[in-house]
């Protein structure tokens, strides 16, 4: 298993306000604006799960296994071309400050690991970006 963190990223919001609107999935449905339409297509959410399709990687279903409540969203991928597990991680940083990291740990082949690793770290760092800039 190989684990890849995005840098810490600060969001202007209460870190409750932040909880709840990134552990209901359906919350996202209406940010899908936001993220890059280039690479990702068909997304669909409800409230434990969500699938789209990224270009040159196939169909991902993500689902919500675990959520400790202010803390921590544990997701685990259901259908995806490499098995992985990503967390939200948010920390309060006073009244309306919260930060955020996103940890995944991925199971990649030895072979593929050079080929997935970059693309994946930057995947990473652009989805903190955007959940980051999210209106909560």
């Amino acid at each position: 298993m190989t684990d890849f963190t995005s840098d810490i990223k600060q969001i202007p919001h209460n870190q409750t306000k932040v909880f709840d609107t990134l552990s209901d999935l359906n919350n996202l449905a209406r940010f899908g604006e936001k993220l890059p339409t280039t690479s990702i297509k068909d997304l669909s959410f409800d409230r434990d799960s969500c699938r789209f399709k990224v270009d040159n990687v196939g169909s991902i279903a993500l689902r919500i296994i675990e959520r400790e409540p202010c803390k921590t969203i544990k997701l685990v991928s259901e259908s995806s071309p490499i098995p992985f597990t990503c967390w939200i991680q948010l920390v309060g940083a006073g009244e309306n400050e919260t930060r955020l990291k996103l940890t995944v740990r991925a199971d990649i082949p030895l072979l593929l690991k050079p080929m997935v690793a970059k693309p994946l770290e930057k995947g990473i760092g652009e989805l903190a970006n955007v959940l980051a800039a999210l209106p909560y």
